[in-house]
């Protein structure tokens, strides 16, 4: 008698974001904002980056039983920044680390990048980033490591995007450029935490712009199946950016080709491609 073939176990589904570093959680907030709650190895401190909601960020530390210690900033836009005052009242002795800006007057720390930031309470390290082009004053947070997860982390804000980057809103394509290529230059393992779920949206853009990319396609059904469950998409790794965000391929020729057909001329230079690509998914 022949034995009954034994099927192996399916591989695990591909995901859309890669495994969470076990001390990073996320609090939702407005319709795809995304407040990041960095702990301790405890389980009893948190560091929050850039909590715009205070009452979601309140709720969810008093849910979970956290005393908070530290605010990160990235930017001074509202959805960044509009719980710190609330956030203060509550825990009076946090320390609030953020770029200096008018709006940002709660600032215990005002930091302009090149800085190195120890959150003792949390045991983290983090090298500040300058990164401008979304905003003026804006920051990237990098940490080389945290506990036993030996992946860095990057807390870049709305400067890049799974799948995208931040709209010029002050910054100049040039500074956009190079913040981009020093967030490039990460680890390939990096886990990028971005501040929104924009993921979807941003890769069928990227379609747009490299419809023969296969990383992107697979990436891209990743997501979509994701999404239609409510799956978060974040957080990416740098590898998989440099794979398939077009804001970070505006070296490659066929990014600048789709880039020179849609505003009619021929590019060749990086700087040039990335303010046309911005310009193109600025124009829907």
């Amino acid at each position: 008698m022949n034995p009954i073939p034994i099927e192996p176990p399916p591989s695990p589904a591909p995901r859309a974001a890669e495994p969470p570093h076990p001390r990073v959680q996320a609090i939702r907030a407005f319709k795809d904002n995304y407040i990041w709650v960095i702990l301790d190895a405890t389980g009893q401190c948190a560091a929050l980056v850039d909590p715009g909601d205070g009452q979601a960020a309140a709720q969810a530390l008093r849910q979970r039983g956290l005393m908070l210690t530290d605010i990160l900033v990235t930017h001074h836009h509202a959805d960044h920044v509009g719980g710190l005052d609330a956030l203060k009242a509550q825990w009076p002795e946090v320390c609030i680390h953020a770029p200096q800006h008018a709006r940002i007057p709660q600032a215990d720390q005002v930091l302009y990048g090149g800085e190195t930031v120890r959150l003792n309470a949390i045991d983290l390290t983090v090298q500040v980033l300058a990164v401008p082009g979304h905003t003026l004053d804006h920051l990237a947070y990098f940490s080389p490591g945290l506990g036993i997860d030996p992946r860095p982390l990057l807390f870049c804000g709305d400067t890049l995007f799974a799948g995208g980057c931040g709209r010029l809103f002050e910054g100049t394509p040039t500074q956009m450029y190079s913040s981009l290529e020093a967030l490039a230059k990460c680890p390939a393992e990096t886990l990028v935490y971005c501040a929104h779920e924009y993921t979807e949206s941003n890769l069928r853009f990227a379609l747009r712009v490299e419809p023969a990319n296969a990383d992107l396609h697979r990436r891209a059904e990743r997501v979509r199946l994701a999404r239609e469950v409510d799956e978060a998409t974040v957080p990416s790794c740098v590898r998989i950016e440099r794979q398939t965000n077009p804001f970070l391929r505006v070296t490659q020729d066929a990014v600048q080709t789709a880039a020179g057909a849609w505003r009619g001329t021929a590019i060749s230079d990086p700087i040039d491609c990335l303010a046309a690509v911005r310009a193109w998914k600025d124009a829907g």
